[in-house]
Protein backbone atom coordinates (compact mmCIF):
# COMPACT_ATOMS: atom_id res chain seq x y z
CA UNK A 1 0.00 0.00 0.00
CA UNK A 2 1.21 3.40 -0.56
CA UNK A 3 3.08 5.19 2.14
CA UNK A 4 1.06 7.93 2.10
CA UNK A 5 -2.05 6.41 2.10
CA UNK A 6 -0.85 4.60 5.04
CA UNK A 7 0.35 7.63 6.82
CA UNK A 8 -3.25 9.14 6.53
CA UNK A 9 -4.95 6.01 7.90
CA UNK A 10 -2.28 6.14 10.88
CA UNK A 11 -3.05 10.12 11.16
CA UNK A 12 -6.35 9.25 11.33
CA UNK A 13 -6.61 6.77 14.05
CA UNK A 14 -4.50 8.52 16.32
CA UNK A 15 -6.79 11.42 16.04
CA UNK A 16 -9.62 9.10 16.60
CA UNK A 17 -8.78 7.02 19.68
CA UNK A 18 -7.26 10.50 21.18
CA UNK A 19 -10.72 11.39 21.18
CA UNK A 20 -12.10 8.25 22.18
CA UNK A 21 -9.65 8.38 25.42
CA UNK A 22 -10.50 11.71 26.37
CA UNK A 23 -14.91 11.44 25.72
CA UNK A 24 -15.95 7.57 25.70
CA UNK A 25 -13.62 6.04 28.61
CA UNK A 26 -14.52 6.03 32.09
CA UNK A 27 -11.39 4.71 33.22
CA UNK A 28 -9.40 6.99 35.45
CA UNK A 29 -5.72 5.40 33.93
CA UNK A 30 -7.00 6.22 30.52
CA UNK A 31 -7.51 9.35 31.31
CA UNK A 32 -3.90 9.72 32.40
CA UNK A 33 -2.32 8.81 29.07
CA UNK A 34 -1.39 11.13 26.71
CA UNK A 35 -0.80 9.64 23.00
CA UNK A 36 2.50 10.27 21.32
CA UNK A 37 2.78 8.68 18.14
CA UNK A 38 1.51 5.52 16.36
CA UNK A 39 3.51 3.01 13.51
CA UNK A 40 0.82 1.29 11.62
CA UNK A 41 1.85 -1.64 9.58
CA UNK A 42 1.92 -1.93 5.84
CA UNK A 43 -1.49 -3.96 5.74
CA UNK A 44 -3.23 -2.02 8.24
CA UNK A 45 -3.41 -5.16 10.40
CA UNK A 46 -1.39 -3.84 13.49
CA UNK A 47 -0.56 -0.63 15.34
CA UNK A 48 1.74 0.48 18.06
CA UNK A 49 0.11 3.58 19.67
CA UNK A 50 3.03 5.27 22.13
CA UNK A 51 1.46 7.11 24.68
CA UNK A 52 2.92 8.78 27.95
CA UNK A 53 1.20 8.72 31.51
CA UNK A 54 1.05 11.60 34.58
CA UNK A 55 -0.33 8.89 36.63
CA UNK A 56 1.84 7.57 39.84
CA UNK A 57 2.21 3.94 38.78
CA UNK A 58 4.85 2.27 37.53
CA UNK A 59 4.97 2.49 33.43
CA UNK A 60 4.47 -1.77 32.80
CA UNK A 61 1.63 -1.61 35.18
CA UNK A 62 0.14 1.43 32.82
CA UNK A 63 0.93 -0.40 30.11
CA UNK A 64 -0.79 -3.73 31.30
CA UNK A 65 -4.41 -1.66 32.18
CA UNK A 66 -4.06 0.52 28.93
CA UNK A 67 -3.37 -2.82 26.32
CA UNK A 68 -6.46 -4.77 28.54
CA UNK A 69 -8.58 -1.47 27.02
CA UNK A 70 -6.93 -2.00 23.79
CA UNK A 71 -10.45 -4.15 22.79
CA UNK A 72 -12.86 -1.68 24.04
CA UNK A 73 -10.62 1.13 22.20
CA UNK A 74 -10.72 -1.05 18.65
CA UNK A 75 -14.29 -1.46 18.68
CA UNK A 76 -15.19 2.29 19.48
CA UNK A 77 -12.64 2.90 16.58
CA UNK A 78 -14.55 0.66 14.25
CA UNK A 79 -17.16 2.35 14.80
CA UNK A 80 -15.79 5.91 13.77
CA UNK A 81 -13.48 5.45 11.23
CA UNK A 82 -13.86 4.15 8.03
CA UNK A 83 -11.23 1.56 6.55
CA UNK A 84 -12.45 -2.02 6.40
CA UNK A 85 -9.95 -3.75 8.94
CA UNK A 86 -9.16 -2.09 12.16
CA UNK A 87 -5.67 -2.78 13.33
CA UNK A 88 -4.72 -4.51 16.32
CA UNK A 89 -3.68 -2.41 18.61
CA UNK A 90 -0.53 -2.30 20.83
CA UNK A 91 -0.02 0.40 23.27
CA UNK A 92 4.00 0.71 24.66
CA UNK A 93 4.88 3.49 26.84
CA UNK A 94 7.20 6.04 25.48
CA UNK A 95 10.31 6.82 27.35
CA UNK A 96 11.99 9.77 24.92
CA UNK A 97 10.21 12.84 26.68
CA UNK A 98 12.06 11.12 30.32
CA UNK A 99 15.20 10.94 28.15
CA UNK A 100 15.08 13.72 26.66
CA UNK A 101 14.97 14.85 29.89
CA UNK A 102 17.73 13.45 31.54
CA UNK A 103 19.85 14.71 28.76
CA UNK A 104 18.79 18.25 29.10
CA UNK A 105 19.66 17.81 33.09
CA UNK A 106 23.28 16.23 32.42
CA UNK A 107 23.62 19.30 29.38
CA UNK A 108 22.64 22.03 31.93
CA UNK A 109 25.21 19.81 34.48
CA UNK A 110 28.23 20.25 31.94
CA UNK A 111 27.47 24.23 31.44
CA UNK A 112 27.17 25.28 34.25
CA UNK A 113 30.72 23.32 35.30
Amino acid sequence: MNSHKIERIASDIFKYLGNIILTETRDDILKTITLTGIKLSNDLSYAKVYFTSISDLSHKDIEKEVNEAAPYLRGCLAKVIEIKNIPELKFVYDNSIEYANKIEKIMDEINNN
